[in-house]
């Protein structure tokens, strides 16, 4: 999925997906599980603790953790499009939405 202004650099030596400078998701070490920006974690981890979850380390931040072997396309997409909306200046968040009116 494009969005706009995304980025990837290296986040703790893996893979990490910025707006500007705000990270919304990383590879963990393990190749098997991104770490996502989510405000509606305890949602998540209700609709399957499996899938969705959080260790510890996150239990303070607003990580999502998600396993990349059990999640749905759909469900990965809409985690990834929300975390963007977070984390994305207002005007890149407008400038998307202008573009998003014009193509319908």
């Amino acid at each position: 999925m494009a969005l706009p202004e995304v980025h990837e650099k290296l986040c703790y030596g893996t893979p990490g997906f910025y707006a500007d400078k705000k990270l919304l998701a990383r590879l963990k070490e393990d190749g098997e599980t991104v770490a996502i920006y989510n405000n509606d974690r305890d949602e998540w981890m209700a609709k399957n603790g499996d899938i969705f979850f959080i260790t510890d380390h996150y239990k303070n931040s607003p990580m999502l953790l998600v396993d990349l072997n059990l999640v749905s396309n759909d469900d990965l997409e809409i985690l990834v499009k929300e975390a963007w909306e977070m984390r994305a200046s207002k005007k890149i968040l407008n400038q998307y939405s202008a573009l998003v009116r014009k193509k319908t």
